[in-house]
């Protein structure tokens, strides 16, 4: 296992662990997120713990053209009693994530440090949101990080990191805009990172690591 210092760098992904492991240690600068990002890497750890980086095989992504929309959610949809806005209230949106109560899991994987390191992303035009309202209240949302591709003509990669919902749907509702929108801007694909059942409904699929890697070719 690698441990990481002060040195902005990561070892090669092939060398990570069945779980996906590739180092532990380092810092959440936004510097070293940049590159995890860039690499195939993301953190990944609860408070208390050294940061650990992930690059697990196999990797769970959507398509944008292969988004799945249900009967049930398009009805969701054409009842339209929710407003949608993309990058407005970031912060808020992933206070949220950290804070919402999530069935069977014993608390939040989004640190202090991290909401703290994410925020400084947004605030660079990184890391970006997408918030559902009613009422004049935030009851769903998601946020991730935006991977621009440096070649004319190649499609960007959202690398989605989190979403909430305190009104039923809310939270899928926030992906299949966020699913929508990237498609019309001809990003590639959208990291789901991990198998999600909730995900796998709306299209997302497993695919090998190094293809995914292959697509980060930006």
């Amino acid at each position: 296992m690698i441990f990481l210092g002060k040195e902005l760098m990561f070892p090669n992904i092939e060398t990570a662990s069945s779980e996906g492991i590739v180092a532990i240690g380092g810092d959440l600068s936004p510097e070293r997120l940049i590159l995890a990002y860039k690499s195939g890497i993301f953190p990944w750890y609860n408070e208390g713990e050294p940061i650990i980086w992930y690059s697990p095989d196999p990797r769970m992504v959507l398509y944008p053209k292969q988004l799945k929309v249900s009967k049930s959610m398009q009805q969701v949809l054409r009842k339209g009693d929710f407003q949608i806005t993309y990058d407005q209230n970031f912060k808020e949106v992933i206070h949220h994530c950290k804070n919402i109560y999530r069935k069977n899991q014993g608390g939040t994987w989004i640190t202090n440090a991290m909401e703290d390191a994410y925020i400084k992303l947004h605030e660079m035009g990184i890391a970006r949101s997408v918030e559902v309202w009613q009422n004049n209240e935030l009851v769903g949302g998601l946020y991730g990080i935006d991977l621009k591709a440096s070649k004319a003509g190649e499609g960007n990669i959202f690398c989605g990191e989190s979403m909430f919902s305190t009104v039923s749907n809310m939270s899928k509702i926030a992906f299949v805009y966020l699913s929508q929108k990237l498609e019309k801007e001809n990003y590639k694909i959208i990291d789901c990172q991990v198998y999600n059942a909730h995900l796998a409904s709306l299209g997302a699929q497993e695919i090998p690591r190094h293809e995914f890697i292959k697509a980060l070719d930006l």
